[in-house]
């Protein structure tokens, strides 16, 4: 994080997402501000709170992405949670307080994963030698000195043969855990979720885990092997502990569809709940200390992201209670056909380098003229205009239609160069686009 400048941020978010700069700052901002908290003393760190934003802006111009990419980028761990699954608790909604407890299993995994790959190493060697004694057992028990001797002579001779890979497509037999048949859901009350988890880790601690013996090649018995070695070598309780602090320090929520909960207040009906749902969320955003199963959550300096449409609401419509908790609001702008022609090629994931990945698979190298592009990017800003604007989404739907032949035909067409220009797109897509009806479903 010492290296990753405001600067650096947006230069690396600029490999993915085209334009939406003042988003980008910002978000590179809060996010280097986390570094600077951490840099400081007691108790100044305690009192310095996290930079929470809103991202206004219509579907597809990168609010998720910005968010995803950044916590890639810090390693932060990050989840992602939509506002509108809280205004249906009672019929499929979730406990507010749910959004904490999944980033919680978010970073107890992405911190297991790490020691894991730190252990894997010893874990190796472990394997190794408990393959020999599999491939080759000893059959006394006690051997006397010379015996031992010739036993250890032979057993590195073994070992050389093993790690040159000669026993590769040897059988041994192994025996691997086998977790317990699922159970059935185990139903709790309402904003009970962390209870009903417990009770369902509960029975299935009850529940014995079984070993199954399986003869498989050496090849693919080592890699069971150093899993279970691995889980073996790793501190559980550290895990934990570390997980907590990174969760309270460095988690990132982003929390979509915000604008769903907004509304005025007159007594009745739904809004009645929207607001509800935000009362509820406000505590976690403001910080409070919330139970999990690892132990207790604060989430005063976790970073909070919230984005939404805001197409019939707006922010003012928020309580300004929750308002004041998303200090920093930054409005992104729709996507033009200059920014189409700069999403279908520039970025690292660029639509167009995915096609060609997916074509190259089958042998075919396949390129599109700047013709193309130009006509592919103008066909998505228009049907954006003309129907619902779902930004670069709009993209996906316009290139799928307009390869689907070729994907269709591609494992008969092998070794084949083909060009997309600027006439096939008009040949491919005219129709539909001309029939308004054919044009809604299919675009």
């Amino acid at each position: 994080m010492t290296n990753l400048t405001p600067k650096k941020i947006v230069k690396e978010l600029d490999k993915y997402i085209i334009g939406q700069t003042e988003a980008k700052k910002s978000v590179a901002i809060a996010l280097r501000n986390r570094w600077r908290r951490q840099q400081t003393d007691s108790p100044m760190k305690e009192e310095i709170m996290p930079n929470n934003i809103i991202l206004i802006g219509s579907t597809g111009v990168g609010k998720t992405e910005i968010s995803r990419r950044l916590a890639t980028l810090s390693g932060a761990p990050f989840v992602k949670v939509e506002a509108s699954k809280f205004t249906e608790v009672g019929y499929v909604g979730r406990d507010v307080e749910s959004m904490i407890r999944d980033l919680i299993e978010v970073v107890i995994k992405q911190i297991k994963s790490e020691k894991e790959s730190e252990v894997k190493g010893k874990a190796f060697e472990i394997t190794q030698e408990k393959i020999l004694d599999l491939l080759f057992p000893l059959d006394e028990k006690n051997p006397d000195q010379e015996t031992a001797i010739r036993n250890e002579r032979t057993r590195d001779k073994m070992r050389k043969k093993l790690y040159k890979g000669d026993f590769e497509d040897k059988f041994i037999t192994i025996k691997a855990k086998q977790s317990p048949l699922p159970m059935m859901q185990v139903m709790g009350p309402l904003g009970m979720d962390d209870l009903t988890n417990n009770i369902q880790d509960m029975i299935s601690g009850l529940v014995p885990k079984k070993s199954k013996s399986q003869k498989i090649k050496v090849r693919d018995a080592r890699d069971v092997l150093i899993q279970q070695e691995a889980e073996k070598l790793i501190d559980m309780d550290e895990v934990i502990k570390d997980g907590l602090s990174r969760a309270e320090n460095d988690g990132i929520i982003f929390i979509d569809e915000i604008d769903k909960i907004a509304g005025g207040s007159n007594g009745s009906g739904p809004d009645v709940s929207r607001e509800g749902v935000q009362r509820d969320i406000l505590p976690i955003i403001e910080g409070s200390t919330v139970s999990t199963k690892y132990g207790q959550v604060h989430t005063h300096h976790m970073l909070f992201i919230a984005a939404g449409a805001f197409h019939v609401s707006k922010p003012s419509d928020l309580i300004p209670e929750l308002q004041g908790r998303f200090p920093i609001r930054q409005e992104m702008s729709n996507l033009t056909k200059n920014d189409f022609i700069k999403i279908l090629t520039k970025p690292k994931n660029a639509l167009i380098k995915q096609y060609q990945a997916l074509m190259n698979s089958e042998g075919i190298k396949l390129s599109f003229d700047n013709g193309s592009i130009n006509e592919i990017s103008k066909i998505a800003y228009e049907i954006n205009e003309k129907m619902e604007n779902i930004g670069a989404r709009r993209l996906h739907t316009v290139m799928s239609t307009l390869l689907e032949d070729l994907m269709f035909e591609a494992p008969t067409l092998k070794n084949k160069k083909i060009n997309i220009t600027k006439s096939f797109v008009k040949k491919t897509l005219d129709g539909i686009i001309g029939d308004e009806d054919l044009r809604r479903y299919i675009l």
